[in-house]
């Protein structure tokens, strides 16, 4: 059975009332909740605010794949625990997944060699509609062609990351936006799946079922269950 680590850096449900009545477990909490109920993984959780910021030898020993959440502590994690975590992709083959605002978390933006920037958001709730992009793509299994999440943040293009080895998913706003939001890497010996749906006040990570669906899928591929 694979190991997942599930990543928080457990800021916004500590300080902000809003978010701890959505999430009142924690961000992690509610990620690691499908990729439990499936079946196939042995999954742990920790944050920012653990020893090693939580990303300590012995929490990744034996780790198959990191799922991370971040948002507005990025610069706090430690430049040594973000090389840990982009050695053990490149070299070692362990998976990561990072999740909505993670594409500027110093894993990602240090496998991807790029800056993670993205063309400009917009908090309004509006809805997001999905389009897969690549529905042969394990990721894709059991996904409809096309589907809606009621509730988002808004991201846009342009998204500073190398060319996606394949582009699973893209996403529309009914005002016109587009962003690539389902983005498959290879990086050296491991597998790398950014995943853009999420907001921290928005019930899309413990609610969206094709969002947990699809958090699942994405962890058996980066761990090569698939």
């Amino acid at each position: 059975m694979k190991t997942i680590l599930v990543w928080n850096e457990y800021e916004h449900e500590r300080v902000h009332d809003e978010v701890r009545k959505v999430y009142p477990q924690g961000i992690h909490e509610a990620l690691a909740d499908p990729l439990r109920k499936c079946g196939d993984f042995t999954v742990r959780t920790a944050t920012r605010l653990d020893e090693e910021q939580g990303l300590s030898d012995a929490n990744l020993k034996g780790v198959d794949a990191v799922v991370w959440w971040g948002h507005v502590r990025h610069h706090e994690v430690r430049d040594e625990l973000a090389d840990k975590v982009v050695k053990l992709v490149r070299e070692t083959g362990m998976g990561f997944l990072p999740v909505h605002s993670a594409h500027m978390s110093k894993p990602f933006t240090r496998l991807m060699g790029t800056t993670g920037r993205i063309g400009g958001w917009r908090e309004d709730g509006e809805p997001e509609h999905i389009e897969v992009k690549a529905p042969n793509h394990p990721i894709a299994r059991g996904i409809p062609a096309k589907f809606s999440i009621p509730q988002t943040e808004m991201y846009r293009e342009p998204f500073d990351i190398p060319e996606p080895e394949t582009l699973i998913f893209c996403s529309k706003w009914d005002k016109g936006e587009v962003f690539r939001s389902g983005c498959a890497f290879t990086c050296d010996k491991g597998r790398v799946f950014y995943w853009r749906p999420g907001h921290e006040t928005y019930h899309i990570f413990d609610q969206d079922e094709n969002f947990r669906k699809i958090l699942v899928n994405g962890v058996r591929w980066v761990t090569r269950m698939t």
